[in-house]
């Protein structure tokens, strides 16, 4: 079987490798149009706040090591052309600019996601720049390194990182943020105030409902806001969000309004020779059974894997997701899983929430580090729905438990007695996850 695997990021390298490491004898040809593959772009944000020293350590792969599994790999070859139809594609040599063609028994789109450019004047400005690949982020170091004054436009996982790499390295912040809270994708307004605080108290100024209309030039650059407020930055970095880069095949395979590819549970597109993974398509969302676009390396490498196992046939469906994330924050964690009360609430679920506040361990211990919880609920089904939780302590490993229940469909009532160690050094005799899910059995039970 011929195999081409167009775009090389998380999914084409978890896809290629899976190919390979169970059907060696497979003729797998790959078409990347930058010069590196693999790069962890969620490392930026350490790269930039000099905890991690070397950029290129992003990498967790290159063309090498695809050749090694036994795969032809094209770098700096752009696929310009899908005839599904006709099982071809037509390929530039961005080096030679040479143009041909190849064919596929089966194709993998691998292609990855495009930061989304918003409709500001002044974007074109070379003080402006955006945050995801590997040449952007060699531009935003180094760019920062004459520039003391950075503002972020943008509050979501990219821009609160970023801000918070810029403040640890004594630059003056801003964020300016389009809607009334940050991060409103991943957690609830109460949250949210919390990190804000955070942001503030080391020096990060920080912006709400506002919509940045143009960013004109000067000395300093200015960033006029659509409610007629203007900020002063030396720097702008735009981090406004991600696009599914699936040009290549609108109009011959199922897509959503926003572009992203629909897949089956095999990671099968409408057409039976193609299949795709990570960022190019939507996902199964499991707290809402949805299909949603939603741009997480995890999800891809996962949605690679699963690629190079069912093009042989259908091995092993695809389980969801429930975008669990996690930051390091001023040395706090944020995690976070499934819905936020809010989106519950609008998905039309008779949602609710509770909050545990509390110290992850008994007072008794020589130090100790308060949590926060939020849980959010089906009043009707008493499902678990999300979660987010907020502690010096490590909780990022709690919100994946949490996203286990989520996944299994788990009540309240199972997370509340659910078994969990107890040792004084880790959390009480009811671990924190138990007690918050008590909590909510308490507030239905007492309604």
């Amino acid at each position: 079987m011929k195999v081409i695997v167009v775009g090389c990021t998380h999914a084409g390298t978890a896809a290629v490798e899976q190919i390979l490491k169970k059907h060696p004898d497979t003729e797998v040809t790959v078409y990347e149009r930058d010069d590196n593959i693999a790069f962890l772009s969620c490392g930026i944000a350490l790269y930039l706040g000099r905890i991690v020293n070397r950029l290129e350590d992003m990498f967790y792969a290159d063309p090498t090591t695809l050749e090694g599994y036994g795969a032809k790999v094209h770098m700096k070859h752009n696929v310009i052309k899908i005839d599904s139809k006709n099982k071809k594609i037509v390929v530039q040599d961005l080096n030679t600019q040479e143009i041909f063609e190849d064919s596929y028994d089966k194709l993998i789109m691998t292609t990855g996601s495009e930061v989304g450019v918003p409709p500001i004047g002044g974007m074109d400005n070379p003080r402006v720049l955006l945050c995801k690949s590997y040449d952007q982020a060699k531009k935003i170091y180094e760019s920062a390194l004459n520039y003391p004054s950075i503002a972020i436009v943008g509050a979501g996982y990219v821009g609160v990182e970023l801000a918070e790499s810029y403040a640890n390295t004594v630059h003056e912040v801003t964020l300016i943020q389009s809607r009334e809270q940050i991060l409103n994708n991943y957690v609830d307004e109460p949250l949210s105030q919390t990190i804000i605080e955070k942001l503030k108290e080391h020096d990060v100024k920080v912006a709400l409902g506002e919509r940045v209309a143009e960013i004109e030039d000067g000395d300093q650059l200015t960033i006029n806001t659509k409610a007629g407020h203007s900020y002063k930055a030396d720097l702008v970095i735009v981090c406004t969000g991600f696009f599914a880069n699936t040009d290549l095949l609108r109009g011959q395979v199922q897509m959503d309004g926003y572009g992203a590819i629909l897949v089956n549970d095999y990671m099968q597109t409408s057409d039976p020779d193609i299949f795709a993974a990570g960022d190019s398509c939507a996902v199964k969302f499991n707290p809402t059974g949805e299909m949603k676009y939603i741009p997480l390396a995890s999800s891809a490498v996962r949605q690679g894997t699963l690629a190079g196992m069912n093009i042989y046939g259908n091995v092993r469906k695809y389980m969801g997701t429930q975008a669990t994330t996690a930051m390091a924050l001023f040395g706090y964690t944020l995690a976070e899983t499934g819905l936020t009360l809010k989106k519950a609430l609008a998905n039309g679920l008779n949602a609710d929430c509770v909050t545990y506040h509390d110290n992850y361990r008994p007072d008794y211990m020589p130090t100790t580090e308060m949590l926060t919880i939020y849980l959010i609920y089906d009043k009707d089904t008493r499902k678990v729905l999300g979660a987010q939780l907020f502690s010096k302590h490590e909780v990022a490993q709690s919100a994946n438990a949490l996203s286990i229940c989520i996944q299994n469909d788990n009540t309240i009532d199972d997370l509340a007695y659910v078994d969990m160690l107890f040792q004084p050094n880790y959390d009480n005799p009811f671990n924190y996850l138990n007690l918050v899910a008590q909590q909510a059995i308490d507030k239905e039970d007492n309604n």
